[in-house]
């Protein structure tokens, strides 16, 4: 059987690379210019002397995303590679600035940015990153996108950006407060993740030349996989093959971090919510903590949250009508990250 996905990823993301080292001026990375050179770090294209090299890069699932939504739009997915490269620019440049405001001393198995040149470098590197998306975005206008659809992809961009900072807001805000509902940390979720992986879709769409009801059913696809993954990813934090995830799944409850099964968990358990107050930690208080969040169905309950996001997903994208090979590489891409065990 053709995976049309892999037939795709093997067209789209060189594509993309090239697109990206050409805005982030990297097509030879160099230590020559290291205000350029830490850039090229975070991305994976340089060492930490800023040579050339070939470092864990990412799986480029978001720009995918965009260019199979311009494919399966009925569009040219070439004219739709700027605002892939611009996508995904973006979200390394919160990554960057991620990094500092969570105090990751790591990211893909590196030091982080600010690990290396501190903090104040870091953050101006994230701020280079973040214009270099919106001048990477404007490179639509080089082919033969219109105007018009250039201004308002945008309008979109920004409107997302303002969504993923509050976002972080929120997430960075839970940190302190005692109690976190269900409905707060969706809502922090969706502007965390979520929009970004929508903003992925609807511009593909949006440079496919599609009607704004396509987009909007793109875009609601977009949205749902992202808070799918979501779900699914803090199910796999406590339930997940420790192999398979390559970290230890107890790390997420005994570093207290407040995902969906134990915030379900804590609205319903008086002793997890005792537990939680006290100076607990390691793994005798992870051995108290899963079987509380079993009896409160904490797992049953995020199981069925990624199950619901998942099937609306697939009906904002059948609503979609996504058109030839496209359309099947879309569902094994929605296949390959909400049924993963990893």
């Amino acid at each position: 059987m053709t995976n049309e996905l892999e037939t795709f990823t093997a067209d789209f993301l060189p594509a993309i690379e090239a697109e990206m080292r050409a805005v982030l001026r990297a097509e030879n990375p160099t230590a020559a210019d290291p205000f350029y050179g830490m850039i090229h770090y975070h991305m994976g294209w340089a060492d930490e002397v800023l040579q050339a090299a070939g470092g864990n890069s990412g799986k480029r699932i978001r720009p995918l995303l965009c260019l199979l939504a311009c494919a399966a739009a009925g569009g040219d997915w070439r004219l739709a590679v700027p605002a892939a490269a611009a996508i995904e620019i973006v979200h390394n440049f919160s990554l960057v600035h991620d990094d500092i405001e969570d105090n990751s001393p790591t990211r893909r198995g590196r030091p982080t940015v600010w690990t290396l040149w501190g903090q104040p470098q870091a953050i101006n590197t994230g701020d280079a990153m973040f214009a270099l998306a919106h001048l990477a975005l404007e490179r639509l206008a080089d082919g033969d996108v219109p105007p018009a659809t250039v201004v308002r992809a945008l309008r979109r961009f920004d409107e997302t950006c303002v969504a993923l900072t509050r976002g972080q807001y929120a997430d960075m805000s839970f940190e302190t407060q005692i109690e976190v509902t269900v409905d707060k940390y969706v809502a922090m979720i969706t502007g965390k993740t979520a929009v970004l992986v929508a903003l992925c879709a609807e511009l593909g769409a949006l440079v496919a030349g599609a009607d704004d009801g396509r987009v909007a059913h793109f875009a609601d696809f977009g949205l749902n996989l992202g808070l799918a993954f979501q779900a699914q990813d803090d199910l796999l934090g406590i339930w997940g093959d420790e192999e398979l995830i390559g970290k230890s799944v107890s790390t997420d409850i005994t570093t207290r971090k407040k995902t969906l099964p134990v915030l379900y968990a804590l609205e319903r358990s008086a002793d997890l919510r005792a537990l939680y107050a006290g100076p607990g930690d390691g793994a005798a208080f992870v051995g108290q903590v899963v079987p509380l969040l079993e009896a409160a169905g904490a797992r049953d309950y995020t199981a069925e949250r990624a199950a619901h996001y998942t099937n609306e997903a697939l009906s904002a994208l059948a609503l979609a009508r996504p058109e030839g090979p496209a359309a099947t590489a879309l569902l094994q891409l929605t296949d390959m990250l909400l049924r993963r065990n990893y």
